[in-house]
């Protein structure tokens, strides 16, 4: 009753029906066909238009053919998103038909469903000149994405080729790092959804997303992240002393707008800083996600996950120096479970005493065991020591057969990959050493004396004047402190031994000397960006400083008949948290002894004076 009393449908049409435009289009005819491209062109065709077009056209997809594709893009932007429910099904109900009876419109469905991953871009002009170009706040923003998925479903449903012919439209429509956060935040939570329907798309789309943030991460080293926050900070300091009736009230409304937005203490000062925070909270909650069912841990969805990262680690992170942050992704799912953490030690491993592999990516292999075993609080101390094991276990190997070869001298080119192994034990041992002696001294001097360092430090590939200054003497100190080997009669010839390079410029000479020969760093030093590392911080081993009581302890041998329960206070004492650089009295070693930059937040260069 109510359809039969209902009117029916206004719709203004000109010419007939679409299969008898479309005939006469065939025969030369064009003016009813250049009408039907006019209307489905006008900006204020009506939903009931819409529907009434796309049933005819869903009725006569047989007749679009490639040489309607001038057509067809005009169907494909129609503005169907923001339309009633009714256009919406009836559009998805189009492209079903017309991607299964005409393949030769795939590229450009695709591209047009891809196109809505970002947010809407409002343009204001005056007098021809574009003032504004920011995202529009759509309140139904998040229900467009999912229909914009539910039609890549459909699309991929009746086409099973569509993940071959996406991915380089995914790849050629990611937006470029300077557009807004918002942007590139929608792109990339939308491409990762992808992969939950696409799967066999998941590694190509993190390599993608990965590839992104690395070019992000490069372009934002740490020190001009600590100089932005510095800046920033004073610049806020400034503020609040100054008078409030001196503030322009414009300013303050967008001051405002800024922390309803997001937290003043939440945002980077340095603006791919903060584009790069959100992309990676964005990739942690989805490792989360796809690892974790029902808030459990699902073992067979995070070991595929796990082999993906690996694999995108292999091609695009290891070959990358320097990066700061985005490693962190193998740092975060290996957090999950111990067999995870290990089979990565073992997959470094792998890469570091492969002779096959390029000496670079060695050297970076030893680089990440030493940090990932030093920084990574779910590693426990069992499999520290088997990884100790391990590294000098090798190392007294290369040495055996460096002893009978023309090559057993000091040399950089030579033998990196031995050097970065070196530092990768000596750094673990000073971030470790507590508890590898922890609950019984005894054995665990026993354990540490059993390494044989002395046979290390004392052979003639001299690691200590290879290694970065910094490692080298907290080593000495620490080693020195349990009589495990004596390095400063090395550490002095070294410094003898050293040639400032003198270089000539308009501010006159500059005496240099190398303090970083193997270019080294560290991956896992701390974490600088504010949201994602609250990801981070509960499985991260910050560097403890070291109180004047402690360094006064390091000049204190231990006795060998100490008692296993006699309290030490370097061992049992808990010292703060911090990553600030300590010194005490400077000496002869002083020049050679500051770190690069890229040891930022590793242990502090320390001067523990010389025994005499």
């Amino acid at each position: 009753d109510e359809f039969l009393s209902s009117p029916p449908r206004k719709t203004v049409r000109f010419g007939g029906t679409l299969t008898e435009i479309l005939l006469k289009y065939d025969k030369g005819e064009t003016t009813d066909f250049e009408l039907l491209k006019h209307q489905l062109s006008d900006p204020d065709i009506k939903d009931a238009q819409i529907i009434n077009w796309l049933h005819e056209f869903r009725a006569s997809v047989a007749y679009l053919t490639k040489e309607l594709e001038q057509l067809v893009s005009i169907l494909l932007k129609l503005p169907w998103l923001r339309r009633s429910r009714e256009v919406v099904e009836e559009y998805l109900g189009f492209l079903g038909n017309l991607v299964s009876a005409q393949t030769v419109h795939l590229r450009p469905c695709l591209r047009m469903i891809v196109s809505q991953f970002v947010p809407p871009r409002i343009t204001i002009r005056e007098d021809d000149v574009d003032i504004s170009d920011s995202d529009d706040d759509d309140e139904n923003l998040s229900e467009n994405f999912n229909t914009c998925h539910r039609a890549l479903q459909t699309v991929a449903r009746y086409v099973p080729s569509t993940p071959q012919f996406l991915m380089p439209i995914l790849v050629e429509n990611f937006p470029f790092i300077n557009k807004s956060e918002r942007t590139l935040e929608c792109y990339v939570h939308n491409l990762l959804r992808v992969t939950v329907y696409l799967p066999t798309l998941r590694l190509q789309i993190l390599e993608l997303i990965i590839e992104k943030l690395l070019k992000l991460d490069v372009s934002t080293p740490q020190q001009d992240i600590e100089d932005a926050e510095e800046a920033a900070k004073n610049s806020d300091s400034e503020e609040k002393s100054t008078e409030e009736g001196l503030f322009d009230m414009e300013e303050d409304e967008v001051r405002k707008r800024n922390k309803v937005v997001s937290s003043c203490t939440e945002r980077m000062a340095h603006p791919l800083a903060e584009r790069l925070d959100i992309l990676m909270t964005i990739l942690f909650s989805y490792i989360k996600d796809v690892c974790h069912v029902d808030g459990k841990l699902d073992i067979s969805n995070t070991k595929d996950l796990y082999r993906d990262l690996v694999s995108v680690f292999d091609k695009l992170i290891l070959p990358t120096h320097a990066s700061c942050h985005v490693q962190y992704f193998m740092f975060y799912i290996c957090s999950f479970k111990l067999g995870l953490a290990e089979a990565f030690l073992d997959h470094l491993w792998k890469k570091l005493q492969d002779p096959n592999n390029p000496s670079v990516i060695r050297q970076t292999a030893g680089s990440y065991i030493g940090s990932f075993l030093a920084r990574a609080k779910f590693i426990p101390v069992v499999t520290v020591k088997a990884c100790l094991d391990l590294l000098v276990n090798w190392l007294h190997k290369y040495i055996d057969n460096q002893d009978r070869g023309a090559n057993a001298y000091c040399d950089v080119a030579l033998h990196a990959p031995f050097y970065s192994t070196c530092q990768a034990a000596f750094y673990t041992l000073i971030f470790r050493h507590k508890q590898l002696l922890d609950g019984n001294l005894r054995k665990g001097l026993a354990y540490l004396q059993s390494l044989n360092f002395e046979r290390i430090v004392m052979c003639q590939l001299n690691p200590l004047k290879i290694c970065i200054p910094s490692v080298v003497n907290l080593f000495a100190a620490i080693t020195r402190k349990y009589q495990l080997v004596f390095c400063y009669t090395i550490i002095e010839r070294n410094n003898r031994q050293f040639i400032p390079v003198v270089r000539s410029g308009t501010g006159g000479d500059l005496v240099q000397t190398c303090t970083n020969p193997l270019d080294s760093f560290f991956p896992f030093d701390p974490y600088l960006l504010k949201r994602s590392k609250k990801t981070v911080e509960p499985f991260y081993q910050f560097w403890e400083e070291l109180s004047a009581e402690d360094l006064e302890n390091l000049k204190k041998p231990i006795k060998r008949g100490t008692s296993e329960d006699e309290d030490d206070d370097f061992l049992k004492g808990e010292t703060p948290q911090n990553d600030g650089a300590v010194g005490i009295a400077p000496n002869s070693y002083e020049s050679n002894t500051q770190s690069p930059v890229s040891s930022i937040g590793s242990p502090p260069d320390c001067y523990v004076l010389y025994p005499q």
